[in-house]
């Protein structure tokens, strides 16, 4: 067994949230058992996570994308109060880490992502609410594109969406997990050879095409878990406790 709040203290240092602001709460968010010996980890905060922590008899749920967002509504709805109400019954806590979670230079979403594919972790780039979120991957040999749209395929257990609009031969990557098409236009900016995030937009066939970069779509969730499930290992190894990685698959 160990502390849920040296747990969550290990945590809030680690990913320096305070240094960040964010569009929700980062740390702790509903607090249960102060005693913890199972951590689950999941990318978003719903029902079905909270029900399989329920099942597994955690007592901490990790999660990438927590409950409250400065874009939901100040109420508690129907659904909200099913999600608390497992939480509250079972006693277990909840904490959710966001942009700290894709911003952090080793266990972050887009450091492990640059390594998952070969690439070299190079500058940050692309600021959100006041901090640079995203990560330049580079190879100074340079990857054949038909081979770093398989590395993704494999880092990402689907096959990716794809505008081959680049070189063939790519040196420059920029990595931004979950939903930022919208820096599309700073990775033109800077030069680089290829744009790896989660989803894409209408906007970005024309801009691939018309100013020659690869644009590469992973998957919102798909591109979310490696951080989140990073987060499970190192409280494990440093807190003697079980963790387990809930999969919830989503195709966005």
């Amino acid at each position: 067994m160990a502390e849920r709040d040296r747990i969550i203290a290990y945590l809030d240092d680690l990913l320096e949230i305070d240094a960040f602001s964010d569009y929700g709460p980062n740390g702790l968010q509903v607090p249960g058992a102060e005693e913890v010996s199972l951590v689950v980890t999941g990318v978003s905060a719903q029902r079905e996570l909270f029900e399989q922590a329920a099942a597994a008899g955690a007592e901490l749920v990790l999660c990438h994308h927590g409950l409250f967002w400065e874009f939901h509504p100040r109420s508690i709805g129907p659904a909200m109060k099913q999600r608390l109400s497992i939480l509250f019954d079972a006693d277990i806590s909840l904490a959710g880490y966001h942009l700290p979670l894709d911003a952090h230079p080793e266990v972050g979403n887009n450091a492990l992502i640059c390594s998952a594919l070969g690439l070299e972790r190079a500058e940050p780039f692309a600021e959100h609410k006041g901090r640079p979120i995203g990560i330049v991957g580079r190879s100074a040999e340079g990857i054949a594109f038909a081979e770093l749209r398989e590395r993704c395929a494999r880092a990402f257990e689907q096959d990716p969406f794809v505008w081959d609009c680049g070189p063939e031969v790519v040196h420059s990557v920029g990595i931004i997990s979950g939903g930022a098409p919208g820096d599309f236009t700073e990775v033109i900016a800077r030069g680089l050879d290829a744009f790896l995030t989660g989803e894409t937009a209408e906007h970005v066939m024309a801009d691939a095409r018309e100013n020659g970069v690869h644009f590469i779509a992973g998957g919102h969730y798909a591109t979310e878990r490696f951080g989140i499930r990073r987060l499970g290992e190192l409280v494990a190894e440093r807190f003697g406790v079980e963790h387990r990685f809930v999969e919830i698959p989503n195709p966005v």
